[in-house]
């Protein structure tokens, strides 16, 4: 037995068998029918000449083909990696190359960019195809359907001994530059992510604990994983509930209508989404009415911010269920999480508890005593960490560091201590705005941005400033029908942020860019605001 993701899933089937493990779209599957597809494509795998230790790419929506085949690469030893789907053909050339790619598995409707693509790159010597409806098929090399490879191979397992040592790869784009590959042992990533430790205490589990649990659970929760599982944020919600024998449900799409619908005809009971960029669209769709009351027990956000404003509307909406708020990335998995309960909402943001093996460094790299309230450092993760970037070893060695003989990984965010072992995230420190010798950082503003009534949503970044090096700007998107004031905003934004704090330039947009994950995506946020002129709102510091 090994401290491994395909063996951790391997146990749950084992478990509960006959229990429905995935619904997407009209796919229902058991979770002896995941185990056998994910076996017969384990076994393509070998088939095809992909060899242990190989690389992957998955290129695919949140679709149950998608599901099988990252559980295949677990059980064939073949490292899955994630591909997003919206990359245009720059960031897959550099992607492809980086990851050193063997072998992809597409959905039709990505074929095209990726012809293109992989003429560049002929050391991707296999292709599978999942069929979607759009007709189109892949004009390189031999490629075969996903339900033809799976046909042509047995559905059961007689693979050989795993190891914990094994990689595993998860890329992370984060909020500008190419991607980078984070790697993972198979034990660590489970014992970080994958509920390998317990969140509230810090113990670890043992290997078979999960899927024990799975076994003497009567009555296992629907779980709705609206997170792309081309990320880690989405990836492992989805692991997590399929170690402990639960039902994930997906969607290929993120519609609010439709999600609505499906959670009521599913029985959702708990839901995982990224923060404002995916909770405002759904409890607007929900409040226009038309929907029976949800029964949702808990409503997890990671990845992005879940506003005050927006939490608020959820718990007047839903209030018998409890908001999870969870912070991490990539590079230290989860480092605090809160529950969050109208009473115990803060103005500020997210208040959420230190992880067990989370600390705060300063900028010397020196721990900050948890006692120093008001302090403000980096969050810095230790004990089940990553190796390190694909690849990249000078990245590597800035951020996986050894501070008082202990390896820690501080991926730059950074956060206020507040009372209780409480953080308030502040953001990553590569966004933070030096204006005058001030740091500004973008999460608080957008915080108190998204609190007015007229605005729906917004981005904060600096801007080149002649006399304070930089100066705070913004992106408001308004709420359908409203149109935001300059002057009430400013007036707002004072009762909640420090002058030099409130932005001097605010740049109406019609959307505010995000990445499909959620994320902020500065880069376009910055273009928008330097093509046209915006109109600037002069404000004293």
């Amino acid at each position: 037995m090994a401290l491994h993701i395909a063996d951790l899933f391997e146990h749950a089937v084992d478990a509960v068998p006959d229990r429905l493990a995935l619904i997407a779209g009209e796919t229902r599957w058991s979770y002896a029918e995941l185990d056998a597809a994910a076996n017969r494509f384990a076994h393509h795998l070998h088939a095809a000449g992909i060899e242990p230790g190989e690389h992957v790419g998955l290129m695919a929506r949140n679709v149950a083909e998608h599901v099988a085949a990252m559980l295949g690469c677990f059980k064939a030893r073949v490292v899955p990696i994630n591909i997003n789907y919206r990359y245009v053909a720059a960031e897959l050339d550099y992607l492809v190359e980086n990851s050193g790619l063997v072998a992809i598995v597409e959905e039709a409707r990505f074929s095209p960019v990726l012809d293109d693509v992989l003429a560049r790159h002929p050391q991707v010597r296999h292709r599978v195809v999942i069929e979607d409806g759009t007709g189109h098929w892949p004009q390189r090399g031999e490629p075969v359907g996903f339900a033809a490879a799976l046909a042509a191979q047995p559905g059961g397992r007689g693979f050989g001994p795993r190891s914990p040592d094994d990689v595993f790869i998860v890329y992370t784009g984060g909020t500008t530059g190419y991607p980078k590959g984070v790697m993972w042992r198979h034990e660590d990533v489970w014992r970080t992510l994958g509920g390998g430790l317990d969140f509230s205490t810090g113990e670890p589990l043992g290997e078979l604990d999960q899927s024990r649990a799975a076994a003497a659970t009567a009555e296992p929760l629907r779980c709705l994983q609206l997170g792309p599982i081309m990320h880690a944020n989405g990836q492992w919600g989805m692991l997590l509930r399929f170690f402990g024998g639960h039902t994930n449900v997906l969607l290929p799409r993120f519609d609010p209508a439709e999600i609505w619908r499906v959670s009521e005809r599913e029985q959702v009971r708990t839901m995982s989404l990224i923060g404002d960029a995916m909770a405002r669209p759904l409890i607007e769709e929900y409040e226009r009415g038309g929907y029976p009351q949800a029964r949702l027990l808990t409503v997890t956000s990671a990845a992005a911010v879940f506003s005050v404003e927006v939490k608020q509307r959820w718990l007047r909406a839903f209030p018998d269920t409890v908001i999870l708020d969870v912070i991490g990335s990539s590079e230290t998995g989860m480092t605090g999480n809160g529950r969050i309960l109208e009473e115990n909402l803060a103005d500020k943001g997210s208040l959420v508890h230190l992880g067990p093996q989370t600390s705060v460094v300063d900028d010397e790299l020196r721990l900050i005593d948890p006692a120093e309230i008001g302090a403000i450092g980096r969050m810095a993760r230790s004990g089940h960490i990553p190796i390190g970037y694909l690849g990249d070893p000078e990245k590597t060695a800035r951020t996986f560091v050894t501070i008082d003989g202990v390896r820690y990984a501080i991926p730059g965010d950074w956060v206020q201590i507040e009372e209780g072992g409480r953080l308030t995230l502040l953001g990553r420190g590569s966004s933070c705005i030096n204006t005058g010798g001030e740091k500004v950082y973008p999460e608080e503003v957008e915080v108190a941005l998204k609190s007015h009534p007229d605005v729906y949503d917004a981005l904060v970044f600096g801007l080149p400033d002649p006399t304070w090096g930089q100066r705070v700007a913004a992106v408001v998107e308004p709420r359908a029908g409203a149109e935001v004031d300059d002057a009430a905003l400013e007036a707002h934004l004072r009762t909640r942020i420090s002058g030099y704090k409130v932005p001097r330039t605010v740049i109406p947009v019609s959307e505010v860019p995000r990445h499909v994950t959620g994320k902020a995506d500065y880069q376009r946020a910055r273009e928008l605001a330097l093509t046209p002129t915006p109109v600037e709102s002069e404000t004293t510091r």
